[in-house]
């Protein structure tokens, strides 16, 4: 139970539906009701295939690059502390956000679902590293089928949050999201720095 809690925690906040509502209404801001309804739906769709892909291959896209899992959870430690600083001081990085050109070519499109929506938005590196360190850690069906279960509700929650993106900022204002975001920064950093000494611990003794 511990674990499944951990891997919530972990995943809400890494995922952050409340920091992402924003970005998408900057995204989708002079569109219709209807358009913004279907980017939402779809962009969720296929981050979730993303992450998906990912849980399942993980463990053995890791042992095919020949990657120990000590070194990943360091390296995803460090990946992960890093995105929580970006919250912590309330700023876009390519961790959390797109760059300028990318947000330049986004405008262009019509079709957002997939860039930058869906990925990096939804699916960026601190997602798909959590969801390669949560498959890969885990051999027991119960405690895996939790997983999956618990990564299906959080993205339930964001897609609830992209739909309803407008009310939120609305209701929350730049402030109010900042602060959360601020909040959810200081936990991954914790959680950061325990994927870290889980990784230089499992190395010695390894």
């Amino acid at each position: 139970m511990e674990l499944l809690l951990h891997t919530f925690v972990t995943l809400f906040v890494v995922l952050d539906p409340i920091g992402l509502a924003p970005m998408f209404v900057a995204l989708v801001r002079s569109s219709d009701t209807g358009y913004q309804r279907r980017m939402a739906i779809r962009s969720t769709v296929i981050a979730s295939s993303i992450l998906l892909v990912f849980f399942f291959v993980g463990d053995a896209l890791l042992k095919i690059l020949g990657i120990g899992m000590p070194a990943f959870r360091m390296a995803g430690g460090a990946l992960l502390f890093l995105l929580s600083i970006d919250m912590v001081f309330a700023r876009q990085s390519g961790l959390r956000s797109t760059t300028v050109r990318e947000q330049q070519e986004a405008e262009l499109k019509r079709d957002i679902s997939v860039f930058p929506l869906a990925f990096p938005l939804i699916a960026g590196p601190g997602a798909l590293t959590t969801v390669l360190l949560m498959s890969s850690t885990e051999t027991s069906p119960a405690v895996v089928g939790g997983m999956l279960a618990i990564l299906l509700f959080v993205l339930s929650i964001l897609l609830v949050s992209l739909l309803y993106a407008l009310k939120i900022t609305r209701l929350l204002g730049e402030t109010g999201t900042n602060v959360i975001s601020r909040l959810f920064g200081l936990i991954l950093a914790a959680l950061a720095a325990q994927y870290i000494v889980d990784g230089i611990r499992a190395a010695f003794l390894s």
